[in-house]
């Protein structure tokens, strides 16, 4: 009997922590192990004083995370720790968990649903040449609840944003790096390169001013982001909707079978 690899692997690269999702089998999607996972790795480099950088990757090179697992979802499994602490976290572990260390996503692959959530929670991105990022959560009965909502609209022009919200289509890597949703775009063989050049060039400035300018620069206090308040408020009521409607349930379900879902609208 082999033991199962952790669903997220830490690795220190002198002052830069390197998180990545580890179920490359199902394209890094998100259970509760990964969620536990990416959690614990903020919690450790917010607390240690010699890390000043994170940067956020998936294994494999075809998916940076597929976003929530439908499958697991589809069979009944929770999401998310039953630790109420790391609940609170928000999906991933990571969502809503600021923390004052810079964080870079270094996207290997397609960010779809909540990897894009993910993209959209960090502070820098670097795809490569070949990801995708989309919000495709309406094809599957559900919405973008990991604050896909709410910061596609901060972070790129309107129109766009609603564009990818409601077809739920996806776009380029280029097309991302266009929009100002990613910083750089480079081959593959070159991703972890120019994240770990990126996570250096943050590293050699003094740590105190660089966590202090995080933390003005997105409102940050006391592990939360106030303005985000009102939306996660609002988020919460729509999703106790959606969620719990036969759409909800009928979207992983013909994900699982491979078939198009049949909608009620109810």
């Amino acid at each position: 009997m082999t033991d199962t690899p952790p669903a997220v692997l830490a690795e220190r690269r002198g002052h830069i922590l390197i998180l990545t999702i580890n179920r490359p089998e199902a394209r890094n999607a998100v259970n509760a192990a990964v969620h536990a996972g990416l959690g614990e790795g903020l919690e450790q480099a917010e607390a240690d004083p010699d890390i000043r950088a994170v940067i956020v990757t998936g294994a494999g090179d075809q998916a940076f995370c597929a976003g929530a697992d439908l499958k697991a979802l589809s069979r009944g499994e929770r999401l998310e720790p039953e630790d109420k602490a790391q609940r609170a976290w928000g999906f991933a572990g990571f969502v809503q968990h600021p923390i004052g260390k810079p964080i870079i996503a270094a996207v290997n692959g397609f960010a779809l649903g909540g990897g894009t959530e993910l993209a959209l929670a960090s502070d820098i991105v670097i795809a490569a040449d070949h990801a995708q990022f989309g919000l495709p959560e309406v094809k599957r009965g559900i919405i973008a609840a990991a604050g896909g909502a709410f910061r596609i609209v901060q972070q790129l022009p309107r129109k766009i944003a609603m564009q990818l919200l409601l077809t739920a289509e996806p776009i380029s890597a280029q097309r991302a790096l266009d929009l100002g949703l990613a910083n750089e775009v480079v081959p593959l063989d070159k991703l972890m390169d120019t994240a770990l050049d990126f996570a250096e060039r943050i590293a050699v400035n003094a740590p105190l001013a660089v966590q202090a300018s995080k933390r003005i620069a997105m409102g940050i206090a006391e592990g939360q982001i106030a303005s985000d308040a009102e939306f996660w408020e609002a988020n919460k009521r729509e999703t106790r909707v959606v969620f719990t409607s036969e759409d909800s349930r009928e979207g992983p379900r013909a994900f699982a079978e491979k078939r198009q879902p049949v909608w009620q609208a109810r």
